[in-house]
């Protein structure tokens, strides 16, 4: 039997209640399926008594910043306004507990507290994509990416919400395998759960706080084209922009270029249908715009790192 792991959790003032049970219950259920005691936890705020979620709740806390207890993982978890309270303490806290040699990750808005402690500089990192603008101007020297979480780096992190849960089922697999976390996902009703490479989805109106109205039509036009996909020369004389104006806008919001955004809004697409539909793998395919089974399955495999025939197995 392995040994108890022991999560701990800084909860920081705001923070998300959402990304905290996310985090939590993978964890409790993990060890009610398994009958063992694979992990335990525990929660700290910088008063050492409470912390206020952003929904109103208030929670009691086992400890202050200065005096987090042997962990094997530590967390910094917060959500909204997370600027406001990224204290001297907490920074100090994180610091230490990375120099005694723990694994410290982030979840939610996290990610900007570890970058102020200058944790993610050179490494790919993952936060809420309401921040995303904001944190690529304040943080340059840290690689943002879209995706749900980042869990192949020295600190992992994840971009709140359900994306905690993805994480955390991720980091069940790495230790106890792929069988255990399947059947948690199940006890959580979770048949969509996410590896790393699937992106943050949110509404167009969200995503770019319709600030470039080009790049909202543009992204329309891919999503409605998904099956008969167009290339960007062509989007662009449609909305009546150059190419080289796409490209840059994509860039500037989005941090990729269209013929990626588009290939990635297709395999998440094809994602989907293959753990939610019964459709074959052809079928998907063509749904997807891909011109043969083949090339698709190449493609699939090369962005989620498993065939889309092996994607569906797992799943029935």
């Amino acid at each position: 039997m392995k040994k108890t792991q022991h999560f701990a959790f800084l909860l920081v003032e705001e923070f998300s209640h959402l990304a905290f049970s996310c985090a939590v219950e993978p964890l409790r259920i993990a060890n009610l399926v398994s009958g063992q005691d694979l992990y335990d936890w525990s929660f700290g705020s910088e008063n050492g008594e409470t912390a206020t979620c952003s929904n109103g709740s208030v929670m009691l806390v086992h400890y202050g910043f200065d005096a987090i207890p042997k962990c094997d993982r530590l967390f910094a978890l917060s959500g909204i306004r997370m600027r406001n309270h990224v204290s001297k303490p907490l920074l100090a806290a994180l610091r230490r507990e990375k120099a005694r040699g723990i694994a410290v990750g982030a979840l939610c808005s996290g990610a900007w507290v570890l970058a102020e402690a200058g944790f993610l500089n050179g490494m790919q990192a993952a936060i809420h994509w309401e921040y995303h603008d904001s944190f690529m101007e304040a943080f340059p020297e840290v690689n943002l990416v879209r995706s749900v979480f980042v869990a192949d780096e020295k600190h992992v992190t994840a971009s709140g919400g359900t994306a905690t849960a993805d994480l955390m089922l991720h980091l069940i697999e790495r230790e106890h395998g792929y069988d255990l976390a399947i059947a948690v996902a199940d006890q959580m009703v979770y048949n969509a759960v996410r590896n790393a490479t699937a992106e943050q989805r949110v509404s167009l109106q969200s995503r770019n706080g319709m600030r470039n109205a080009h790049l909202a039509r543009a992204i329309q036009i891919m999503h409605d084209h998904i099956s008969e996909p167009v290339s960007p020369t062509v989007i662009a004389e449609e909305i009546g922009i150059s190419t080289r104006q796409l490209e840059r806008l994509f860039g500037k919001y989005l941090n990729t270029s269209p013929k990626k955004y588009s290939m990635e809004m297709r395999l998440e697409r094809a994602r989907n249908l293959l753990i939610q539909t019964e459709a074959s793998v052809t079928e998907v395919a063509l749904s997807c715009g891909f011109d043969s089974p083949g090339h698709f399955s190449r493609v699939y495999k090369a962005a989620f790192n498993v065939t889309p025939m092996l994607q569906r197995s797992r799943i029935d």
